[in-house]
């Protein structure tokens, strides 16, 4: 026997079942849509559906608590990404029935390929959530990446939506060489790309500090590209607005609790003794994301692409939580820095949802309608969805007391325990200028005269779903504290 059989591991499948399910299914249900004669892809819809609620059974079933690696260290299984993992399921169901009207009255788009391409980008961003290995991390996001090109330019007979997809493709091939390069730069300063082990060998003081804090300004431009944070924002604009509202929905929501995870797993997991390099990086596409997003959200009149500058500016606060985790060595603000970090994002993953399902349920006909001037005198054709709607942009803008305002709060709190105070009064004061576009959505609807008086009428599970989204923004803006503790409860056994 040789050395390397005798060193061989037989990796814990059980950790990686829910992957395993979603890779087989998402495989079967792309050869079985091939035998489908139905056009409507009714069966791919509720396979792709039944997957997802299979898996999300699997990930509850396999969830013990504690922190486990298999795959030679490569995967890790713990709470935040079990918690993670589930709200992704939680979010890419609600996605797929908000999009399924829009995807029907569009034959480029209705077709099994979009059911499987989400499958995939949801395995991506599993196998990113759990990674523990810088390969492993490369992976997840290629699979995401790559499945999120082909569904922007699912829709051939678009020129807007082949030309974002274009400018996707050669703009994330160039953020991926970025986070490759750095991540090679981390590999010669450390002599690892084992997450665990970069940490241990810095702890040590077994590095060479030129070598990776090189690397380390090129692994936080390929985050902050992920992100789509400032300066490496270019993208968001026009896939946002180039994308089908479909696709653009999935690329609002559910990849932003992977790119956390992915934040989490490099910064934290890994880089934490350097924090104080990346962490000055970190305040700096901060406050230019802040800075610039709300600014440049004020003068556009398309909704989705107002939407893509104000996620620009949201994930510059969401920053503001990984940044003042450990101030001068001292991680006694750890834990809550995080914590509200991770509670701003998946309380604005819930917001950025129902304001597209809201866009998605008035394009009907096959037609578009994500210019505001569509939402003129929405409040005279539906009240109730006006008033979702109106929940929205009050959480967005953090307005108490919706969810929006105490994830700005909690955030704002860490800043300032951590001694940021100025950077906490810049925080508000951006927060203040955003106030005004989302503010302008509420006035056209109550306010403006509707250019078409006819009713909106929506599916019932439409009409059962965004309601309940709504109410959701309500609720935990009322009671924030069971997700607060849920978010502070994971991080604490898996940091």
């Amino acid at each position: 026997m040789t050395l390397a059989e005798m060193q061989f591991q037989v990796p814990d499948l059980r950790l990686a079942s829910a992957e395993i399910f979603m890779l087989l299914m998402a495989c079967l249900i792309l050869v079985g849509d091939l035998l489908a004669k139905d056009q409507k892809r009714t069966l791919t819809f509720v396979a792709t559906q039944l997957t997802l609620i299979g898996t999300a059974v699997i990930t509850f079933a396999s969830s013990s608590g504690d922190t486990a690696y298999t795959f030679s260290n490569m995967y890790v299984g713990d709470l935040m990404a079990d918690l993670l993992k589930l709200l992704l399921y939680l979010t890419v169901i609600v996605i797929l029935f908000y999009s399924r009207g829009y995807i029907l009255e569009r034959p480029q788009m209705a077709r099994g390929e979009y059911y499987s391409l989400a499958l995939f980008a949801t395995l991506g961003m599993m196998v990113m959530i759990s990674a523990s290995h810088l390969v492993t991390v490369y992976i997840g996001l290629e699979l995401l990446s790559l499945s999120l090109y082909a569904m922007v330019a699912m829709n051939r007979d678009s020129v807007p939506a082949t030309e974002a997809a274009m400018k996707y493709f050669v703009l994330g091939a160039l953020a991926s060489g970025l986070l490759l390069y750095g991540m090679s730069m981390i590999y010669g300063a450390t002599g690892t790309l084992e997450i665990q082990a970069i940490a241990e060998r810095l702890y040590l003081g077994q590095f060479d500090k030129g070598i990776l804090v090189f690397g380390l300004v090129f692994l936080v431009a390929g985050l902050a590209f992920k992100l789509g944070v400032v300066p490496f924002h270019m993208w968001i604009p026009d896939v946002y607005h180039g994308a089908p509202t479909a696709v653009t929905l999935f690329i609002a929501t559910a990849p932003k609790l992977a790119a956390f995870a992915m934040v989490m797993r490099l910064l934290v997991n890994g880089l934490i003794v350097v924090s104080h390099d990346w962490q000055q990086m970190l305040i700096i596409l901060s406050v230019l994301s802040m800075a610039i997003g709300n600014i440049a959200a004020i003068a556009q009149t398309n909704l989705k692409r107002m939407l893509a500058y104000s996620a620009i500016s949201h994930m510059g606060f969401m920053l503001l939580g990984i940044v003042t985790g450990v101030v001068g060595g001292d991680a006694r603000f750890a834990l809550n820095a995080y914590s509200s970090a991770m509670f701003y994002v998946i309380t604005y993953v819930l917001t950025s949802a129902g304001t597209f399902g809201m866009i998605l349920l008035l394009a009907r006909g096959g037609l578009e309608s994500d210019e505001l001037d569509d939402f003129k005198g929405l409040n005279k054709r539906s009240p109730w969805f006006a008033g979702v709607m109106m929940m929205m942009m009050f959480s967005m803008a953090g307005i108490p007391f919706f969810v929006g305002f105490f994830a700005k709060f909690s955030v704002l709190q860490a800043v300032v325990a951590a001694g940021y105070l100025w950077l906490a009064i810049v925080a508000v004061a951006f927060s203040l200028v955003g106030c005004f576009y989302y503010l302008r959505v509420v006035k056209i609807m109550y306010f403006d005269q509707p250019a078409n008086m006819s009713p909106i009428e929506a599916p019932l599970d439409m009409k059962i779903l965004m309601s309940a989204n709504g109410l959701a923004v309500a609720l935990l803006g009322i009671f924030p504290q069971v997700l607060m503790s849920l978010c502070a409860f994971s991080l604490l056994r898996s940091l």
